[in-house]
């Protein structure tokens, strides 16, 4: 009897088998904006420290698997309508300098395959272009398929981002004389989640 039900058993499990999701490898990823976000944690004062994020932002992966993300810096969010401003005007000097942008490249095999709800680790090399300058950083970032079109890409640690790189320091000095600090850490940690649909 037993031989007989464990074809119709194995046809059962089959057919609860989650399916891999159908993609298209000659379609772009676009970023999802309202479901990502880039942030910043900042220190004064020596021990006061405070989180800092972006609220618009733009980008896409290609076919070839070519990533830009396109920041727009006039979105700084800091939680203080005066320093949103200061930050705007004395730091990134949006007027000049409106946008930073991330780009790098990935390998598309490494998540085309993932089901729904896996995930994998992948290091990238990613280029900053911020304040007319640019950088480059070793990061370890988490891909994983959260839909059938749609993956989540973030960081598994966060990226060491200095001012002196970018030009920003005297920027920050005038922060510091308005706001009556005596010191604001030039370095910060900056993470991202950013979500991709295809």
């Amino acid at each position: 009897m037993r031989y007989v039900l464990l074809p119709a058993v194995l046809l059962v499990l089959a057919a609860c088998e989650e399916p891999k999701p159908t993609v298209d490898p000659n379609a772009a990823w676009t970023l999802v904006s309202e479901d990502s976000r880039i942030s910043f944690v900042s220190v004064k004062a020596g021990d006061i420290g405070e989180t800092h994020y972006f609220r618009e932002l733009s980008g896409s992966v290609s076919p070839e698997g070519a990533v830009q993300v396109d920041i727009d810096l006039g979105s700084v969010e800091t939680h203080i309508d005066i320093r949103n401003e200061r930050m705007r005007d004395m730091f990134f000097e949006v007027v000049k300098f409106p946008s930073a942008v991330l780009t790098a490249q990935v390998d598309l095999a490494a998540f085309q395959e993932l089901a729904v709800g896996q995930r994998t680790e992948s290091e990238l090399e990613i280029q900053l272009d911020l304040h007319g300058l640019s950088s480059e950083y070793d990061a370890k970032v988490f891909i994983t398929r959260i839909a059938d079109s749609r993956v989540s890409v973030g960081t598994a640690e966060p990226l060491l981002v200095s001012v002196d790189e970018f030009d920003l320091g005297p920027g920050l000095e005038e922060l510091k004389v308005v706001a009556g600090l005596p010191e604001i850490t030039p370095t910060v940690p900056v993470t991202a989640s950013l979500v991709f649909e295809q």
